[in-house]
């Protein structure tokens, strides 16, 4: 069955023109990727990595030629101009470290644009790995955030007219306890395209205790937040013997899923999780099965590695480093990127698409910090208050009691006098211990 033929009908960019409906650019932009997507899925995994191949093989032409720092660093790579890209070539290519994003800085970015992948945006990462960078991105790369992002939507078959709630960081600080932030629609991976419901947004460093009772206020039928803060959440509702009657399911983001919580949020709440898999720097990277609990690859977006210790191809069962490329950055390629993630190759699936299969996710883990009063809520120092501070390239942080937090920093230089002094006045609880 045609999964797109499902989804209600677009919004009319026309007045007047309701049937057939002529999308606005953006929103058919998007059907039409999406119509490619629903047919690549079913490909046979030789055909999907082919295809994969010859976009590589465009974005490392345009590396070598418009990036400085892959100017040299592909020398030894016995390929040129019109050759076929294979996998031996390709396993030839040296990875991508944080520390050499880091180090190459705009030596990275592309001097050649190609005009109709639109205007660059800087994104910088949440900082969980210690290591946080800052990575360019387009229009391109934004509006394949947005096909995903619906894909993910058509697989979980979600009811688009209920309302979604999202637990997550609040970069504009505007959903602040009590009320949140309410919105029209899901947001612009959804209701940039299809009519939704309503939504409502929560700042995660928000006290669970206080999620629970806005959760009650709002009945949502959807909530997304991360694992780590779910897990929390679930602990406290069971405490308090609370159910939200409204939900149909769970999404989680941003952290490694685990399988215990999908079993509590089962028992305390009666709805299942849904899983993704997302970085800032290279987008989506791989969605839950449908009907499954393990994940496909989304290789339309990306090139995934799982590696062993050898740099070879982990075979189904084993464990190995994430490596990806994002196939339509050409702002900032990132060739090879090993992201610090570990993850362990799945069989092929038996719901017939040739998605490549990651059955288990062994990436990072956020600890919750916990209150002097002792309410706890879900991490976030921010990166940049480190680094507008100094030349920081690497931090931790770790709570050695209810009022004290010891944060450790690596700095690419030793730091001035001035730097020493701004650095001990940065806050990032009760009590900071530099």
């Amino acid at each position: 069955m045609n999964e797109i033929s499902d989804l209600p009908i677009p919004t009319p960019s026309m007045a007047g023109n309701l049937w057939p409906v002529v999308p606005s650019q953006r929103a058919a932009t998007i059907l039409a990727l999406l119509f490619q997507l629903e047919q690549s899925q079913w490909w046979a995994p030789e055909r999907l990595q082919a295809a994969q191949f010859r976009q590589a093989a465009e974005l490392l032409r345009h590396a070598r030629r418009t990036v400085p720092y892959y100017g040299k660093r592909f020398d030894h790579i016995a390929w040129r101009h019109g050759q076929p890209l294979t996998p031996e070539i390709w396993s030839e290519l040296p990875l991508l470290k944080r520390e050499d994003i880091q180090g190459a800085g705009d030596r990275l970015h592309s001097r050649a644009l190609p005009k109709s992948h639109g205007k660059i945006a800087t994104i910088s990462t949440s900082g969980s790995t210690g290591k946080p960078v800052k990575v360019l991105t387009t229009e391109l790369t934004a509006t394949m955030w947005r096909v995903f992002s619906q894909r993910d939507i058509i697989w979980r078959r979600c009811d688009l007219s209920g309302k979604l709630a999202a637990i997550r960081f609040d970069r504009m600080k505007r959903a602040a306890y009590p009320e949140g932030l309410a919105a029209k629609s899901w947001g612009i991976g959804s209701g940039a395209t299809l009519p939704t419901g309503p939504a409502v947004v929560l700042s995660i460093t928000t006290p669970v205790e206080d999620q629970l009772e806005w959760l009650q206020r709002q009945q949502p039928d959807y909530l997304i937040t991360h694992p780590t803060n779910l897990e929390a959440l679930l602990m406290y509702a069971a405490q308090e013997r609370v159910r939200l009657t409204s939900l149909k399911e769970i999404q989680t983001i941003s952290e490694v899923l685990n399988p215990s919580v999908r079993t509590l949020c089962r028992e305390v709440l009666g709805v299942g999780v849904n899983d993704m898999y997302t970085t800032q720097e290279a987008g989506y990277l791989a969605l839950q099965c449908p009907g499954q609990e393990h994940y496909h690859v989304q290789a339309e977006n990306v090139f995934f590695e799982i590696l062993d210790d050898r740099g070879k191809q982990c075979a189904p069962g084993q464990v190995g480093k994430v490596v990806v490329t994002s196939l339509h950055n050409f702002a900032m390629p990132l060739i090879r990127y090993d992201i610090g993630d570990f993850a362990e190759v799945g069989e092929g699936c038996s719901c017939g698409r040739g998605l490549p299969v990651i059955k288990h996710i062994a990436g990072r883990v956020r600890g919750m910090v916990v209150l002097p009063d002792g309410r706890r809520h879900w991490p976030f120092f921010g990166s940049g208050k480190f680094s507008s501070v100094a030349p920081i390239t690497q931090f931790q942080l770790v709570q050695k009691t209810l009022d004290t937090i010891e944060v450790k920093l690596v700095a690419g230089r030793t730091l001035s006098e001035g730097e020493e002094r701004s650095r001990s006045r940065q806050k990032s609880g009760p009590s900071c211990r530099c």
